[in-house]
């Protein structure tokens, strides 16, 4: 039981490492394109508020919450890894 134990807080630390480095990546790319297309459009104003509305967008979008799916996937693959090596 305490290698379960230590799997799951392993796996659980594992799995934020991936799940931050992610997420600050997505945000990153979805910060370069607001600029991108800031630039190209030749938009006038203020530019920094109009990323922070993209980004504040962003984080209300869908592809945000999908990354949760970091944590969901691997967790399936295992279970569904163990059911079968115990019972089928």
């Amino acid at each position: 039981m305490l290698g379960l134990a230590r799997f799951v807080i392993i796996g659980f630390i594992a799995l934020t490492v991936v799940y931050v480095s992610v997420s600050l990546y997505s945000r990153a790319v979805r910060r370069g394109k607001l600029e991108a297309e800031w630039d190209e459009e030749g938009m006038t104003g203020d530019k920094d508020a109009w990323v922070r509305d993209g980004l504040e967008a962003y984080d209300h979008s869908l592809r945000r919450k999908l990354i949760l799916l970091v944590y969901v996937i691997p967790v399936v693959i295992v279970g569904t890894i163990i059911y079968v090596v115990n019972y089928g």
